[in-house]
């Protein structure tokens, strides 16, 4: 099974209009989208979600912002999904981040940025499991997968 990593669009996205055009970077690298909810987080998962930063002057802050409003919850799956993912999310703030990354086309807060991705196998493997129940992940085929993740041997 190829690579899966958790991706999520933020409160900041989902109130700027950005679903579509976070989703459709992620289509167009070539990325399988394998799994999708619109949810409002508890504070308790939010709290289990960013667990790592607990004690970090952010930490309330940034529970508060996660739960103030839906969010999409996604499950992107390919070789090398986690390092592609951040790559095209860009580095944390729109401010540091380089054209042609979203957080560096759309994205110019020093608070907010955008969408949450997997920083490692394990850390993807974590969260998924936070969000999503193994039945719920699709196994399909792309049609242009051949296309896609073809591989120089």
């Amino acid at each position: 099974m190829a690579e899966r990593t958790l991706i999520i669009i933020k409160p900041d996205g989902v109130q700027r209009h950005l679903i579509g055009e976070i989703i459709g970077r992620f289509e167009r690298k070539g990325l399988k989208l394998v799994a999708a909810k619109f949810v409002r987080v508890s504070e308790q998962l939010a709290r289990r979600m960013y667990s790592v930063h607990k004690g970090q002057s952010f930490y309330e802050a940034l529970v508060a912002f996660f739960t103030s409003c839906p969010v999409l919850v996604t499950v992107w799956e390919a070789d090398g999904v986690i390092a592609m993912a951040r790559k095209l999310m860009g580095p944390t703030f729109g401010f540091d981040a380089e054209p042609g990354t979203i957080r560096g086309d759309i994205g110019c807060s020093n608070r907010y940025n955008l969408v949450h991705g997997s920083d490692s196998p394990e850390s993807a493997q974590r969260e998924i499991a936070l969000f999503f129940k193994p039945a719920e992940i699709a196994e399909y085929k792309l049609g242009d997968e051949a296309w896609l993740y073809a591989k120089t041997d």
